[in-house]
């Protein structure tokens, strides 16, 4: 009986880098001269998997929202699984925005990677949606190269992660 190999492919993100970025935001904006005696805040919510700024303004808000990327990247957090939302008005005058931390493939992803995969036609790989993330498997592992490598130039909106090898 051949043997078949077999990879997941999930995305997400260390939410201790996380927040190890958010606390450095928090010190990093308390320090700054522009920032003396204003009342803002950034808020991480793991079980919501969402950040919350609030600024004064909007000028503030985005200053802050750079800030807050710069310490993600160096943390090696990928920000294509930050999603921003709209700035919206707060109490007090003031503007508060909240970032989604995608963690996990959705359904929609899930099935667009199924897809990516079915429209290239390679022979005998087999896709599998298991919860929030997709189960690759082929015979050989050539296959299994070639669909990481069809995965890394798609476009999905968010980081796409490779792990789980499997050789059964």
């Amino acid at each position: 009986m051949a043997s078949t190999s077999s990879f997941d492919v999930t995305t997400g993100v260390d939410f201790m880098e996380v927040r190890n970025a958010v606390e450095q935001a928090v010190k990093e904006i308390t320090q700054r001269y522009d920032f003396k005696g204003l009342k803002v805040s950034i808020e991480l919510d793991q079980k919501e998997k969402r950040i919350t700024l609030a600024a004064p303004d909007e000028f503030k808000l985005k200053a802050m929202w750079d800030s807050l990327q710069g310490k993600m990247v160096r943390r090696q957090v990928p920000l294509q699984n930050l999603k921003p939302g709209e700035i919206e008005p707060a109490a007090g005058a003031s503007v508060r925005q909240t970032i989604e931390i995608q963690d996990g493939l959705t359904s929609d992803m899930a099935r667009e990677v199924v897809r990516v995969i079915k429209d290239a036609k390679l022979r005998r790989v087999q896709a599998a949606i298991q919860g929030d993330t997709v189960r690759i498997s082929a015979p050989d592992k050539d296959a299994l190269q070639a669909v990481i490598a069809l995965l890394k130039q798609q476009d999905l909106g968010v980081e796409l992660k490779f792990g789980n090898y499997r050789t059964n």
